[in-house]
This record gives C-alpha cells, structure tokens and sequence, in this order.
C-alpha cells in the first residue's frame, strides 16, 4: 500500500493479502511485492517503480491517477487500474452543489448570520442559477453526469473537449478561451496529469470575466492556482467553488477569508456509498490480478 487509504480498504488488503504499508522512499528498498494499491494523493513513480521490481500492477484508489507514471509503468509492463463510474454521481453531485453555493453564495450568507450580521443588514445579492450559461471543461463521465443535472436548472450547456463528441447535442466550444468566454460559470471536470496541467490560466480567467464564476471538481493542476488567486483579488472573477488544490491539503492562505470562494476538503466522492463501492472495486482489482494477471478497469 502506497500512501494512506480509506481503514476499511487498509484493513481489507492487510487482513486479505498480508499487505504492508510503504510510507516513504526508503522502504520500498526491502519490498518485494506484486500489486502496489495507491491514490491520487501519492502515487507510483519511477523512483518507486525501480524499488518494486516484482511489480504487475497499480491498483488507484480513485478515478484520477495522474499522481502515478502510468508511461513509465507501461514501459516496464506494469498494469494500472482506476475506480471510474463508481465515483461518477457523487463528483457530479459535488460539482453542481459548488455551482449553487458559490452563485448563490449560500456558505457566505451562512457565516454572515453565524457572525450576527443580520441584525445590522442583509448581505450582498447572489446570482440565479436557473438559466445560467455553463461552460464544462471535459465533457467524460463526470462531466456528463454534471451538465445532465445542470440541464434540470435550465441551464445552458457548452463544452470543451480534445476532440468535439458526436453523441451530445451541447454546443462545442474550440478552444478553452472560447468556452469561458461564453458561459457565466466555467466546470472543470477534465483529467489530470501533464497535458491539462494550467489549462485554466490567467488569459482564460480573464474570458471567464467579472461576473463568471468557476468551479473545479477535477485537478487543482488544471488550473493556474495564482493567476486564480489574483483574478480573485483583483475583481476579475465572481468567484470559484473549489473541491481540489494545487498543493493538497495545503490551500493558499489567500483563499481562506474570501467570501467569494467556497472551499472543499476533495470530498467529491466523500459518500459512505461511493467510497464502499471504490473500495470493493479496488478490491475486486487485486483479486483479479493475483488470480489471472489481468485487470478489471485497467486505464
């Protein structure tokens, strides 16, 4: 086990397969495993990979694994598996809750009653959701499921993907600037990993404008964490919904006493539910591998 899992998922490999935890670099040295389960806080490097030379397998706890060398794995026949679809209703669920609090800016009005606020005034006007113009920046799974929902507020759904999707019926944007230029709030629920690293940069902010807000329930490396912060602070954003950063679980001191920002702990597929399932198909993985060689949900 690479970095810390759920106690349920940790005690099942443990009592299961004997496993054992490899917490830092040095310990890899001694490990002489099969199947290495990890997450997208930590990962399976290339340094980890040359200490586990047994290994046929990564088992990610989670839909994302850009934390791990997955080409460096490839090269050296290693396997990699995700979590995907499991996790897809609580993330989408996660995102359109950030849309309605930020908007709304429910958790602001939250903390203006608890400071005694009210008595003295009423705090500051939000935006209607109901027929927002929504931009998703990867339209997969997760930003299905969210742009189905949003579809339910009568709202105006364009996207942007690598390639355009010949199964929806949503408008494509070409480009990520053209995206924020034409929507009111901008979803990022594209992959991570180095080729959206700052896909979300200072220039797209700027499209985003003013009166746009942004939500991320993806990568914090998908977005330009300090052209963010100071698109924040200079008025040129409404104000961001956030589940991810780009240094978890540390978040930039300049974020935690805005009112205009809503911050999440990733708690996207934080449901009892969710991470039963996530955990029974990491599970489900690792039997399978050790009893054929093969993957259930391999990447």
């Amino acid at each position: 086990m690479v970095g810390t899992l759920r106690a349920e998922l940790d005690a099942a490999l443990r009592n299961r397969y004997g496993a054992e935890r490899l917490d830092d670099l040095d310990a890899f040295a001694a490990a002489d495993a099969v199947v290495a389960v990890t997450s997208g806080v930590c990962g399976v490097r290339a340094e980890h990979l040359d200490r586990l030379p047994g290994l046929g397998a990564i088992v990610n706890f989670g839909v994302g694994y850009d934390s791990t060398d997955v080409a460096e794995a490839a090269r050296r026949g290693v396997a990699v598996s995700n979590t995907p679809d499991v996790l897809t209703d609580c993330v989408a669920d996660t995102a359109v809750g950030l849309v309605i609090d930020v908007m709304r800016r429910l958790s602001a009005a939250d903390r203006f009653v608890r400071r005694g606020e009210w008595e003295h005034g009423v705090p500051a006007l939000a935006r209607r959701v109901t027929g927002a113009r929504v931009g998703i920046l990867g339209l997969g799974r997760i930003g299905l499921a969210i742009a189905h929902r949003l579809a339910a507020f009568d709202a105006t759904i364009s996207y942007h993907n690598r390639r355009e999707r010949d199964d929806v019926d949503y408008a494509y944007a070409g480009s990520v600037l053209d995206l924020a230029r034409d929507c009111d709030v901008l979803v990022v629920a594209a992959a991570g990993g180095p080729q959206s690293q700052r896909l979300v940069d200072a220039e797209v902010l700027d499209a985003l404008g003013p009166s746009g807000f942004l939500v991320n329930v993806a990568r914090g490396t998908v977005v330009d964490e300090p052209a963010m912060v100071a698109a924040l602070e200079d008025g040129r954003i409404a104000g961001a919904g956030l589940d991810v950063f780009a240094d978890e679980p540390r978040v930039s001191a300049a974020l935690l006493d805005r009112d205009d920002v809503v911050l999440l702990p990733h708690l996207g597929s934080a449901t009892v539910e969710t991470r039963a399932a996530m955990t029974e198909l990491v599970l489900t993985n690792v039997e399978r591998f050790l009893s054929d060689g093969t993957l259930v949900t391999p990447v």
